[in-house]
């Protein structure tokens, strides 16, 4: 992970992407000049497990919906760090995340999602069961989130530093508070798409195991079924799934089980035409 060529390449990554300061108000620019001074005795400070994250800047960002989303904003160093991490662990879970996992993947685009569920329709799956996880990036699991990343890094020292950025903490600039983070991946780092789908993937071979059709981006999920029989029970299973296995909270006034015209899935609602056939062409199929 400490490699020149790794650090390198997620150095060129987090530049490209620029982004807020964090809790240091360090800049971009200003971000060289202090590397050259500070990084060697930070690499340092990581092999020996000394060195500690800095907590998350949080950002309030308005919904159209009249809610908040809240952000996580780390600082420039921490950024390129765990830029650096996703970058060697990506490669141990990506080959085996679902065709149906469409958000935060290379190759993988909203776009492609909005198809497959459109082709789903025109196979005849034209009930839809939205589920809608609450504060999804807040809620998750520690515990379980470390339990299923440990299942294939083995990197003891790697996970004890991906621990340390899980609870590295909470900074408000605007109220001088400090909340301490035992629960959820901020939504900001480089490191919590690919968190949030190692989490995820347990559902998706779950729905696949179980043969559904369904498209799912980061926590925006669409199953497709041909029945309302059959769609009350997915939604009542998967629920059971969502909230007792992964320990998420699903927002029940905002999940759907209904036709999938007027369903909405990345900001896309779904139509769809009833095709009526006139009396005349009912005798050519007699």
């Amino acid at each position: 992970m400490l490699s020149d060529l790794n650090i390198g390449t997620a150095w060129q990554h987090v530049k490209s992407n620029k982004g807020a300061p964090g809790i240091d108000n360090m800049k971009i620019d200003e971000f060289n000049a202090f590397a050259v001074q500070h990084w060697q005795e930070i690499k340092s400070k990581i092999l020996d497990e000394t060195y500690q994250p800095l907590p998350v800047k949080r950002v309030r960002i308005l919904k159209s919906d009249g809610g908040e989303r809240l952000l996580g904003i780390p600082s420039v160093i921490d950024r390129m760090i765990q830029q650096a991490i996703s970058q060697v662990i990506t490669p141990y879970f990506e080959p085996l995340f679902s065709s149906h996992s469409y958000g935060y993947r290379p190759g993988k685009r909203a776009s492609q999602a909005v198809s497959y569920v459109q082709s789903c329709v025109k196979q005849g799956f034209k009930t839809a069961v939205d589920i809608d996880l609450s504060k999804f990036f807040d809620e998750v699991n520690h515990d379980m989130l470390m339990n299923r990343i440990g299942r294939k890094i083995k990197d003891k020292s790697l996970m004890r530093l991906l621990g340390k950025y899980l609870r590295a903490g909470i900074a408000e600039v605007e109220t001088g508070l400090w909340f301490a983070s035992d629960k959820g991946v901020p939504q900001g780092g480089p490191l919590s798409p690919l968190l949030s789908n190692i989490l995820l993937d347990e559902l998706d071979k779950k729905l696949s195991n179980e043969q559904l059709k369904f498209a799912r981006y980061a926590d925006d999920i669409i199953i497709l079924v041909k029945t309302q029989s059959k769609s009350t029970q997915v939604k009542k299973d998967i629920s059971h799934y969502i909230t007792k296995r992964l320990k998420l909270i699903e927002n029940e006034s905002k999940s759907r089980v209904g036709p999938v015209s007027g369903s909405k899935f990345l900001g896309f609602t779904f139509r769809y035409a009833q095709v009526k056939i006139h009396d005349n062409a009912l005798k050519l199929f007699k």
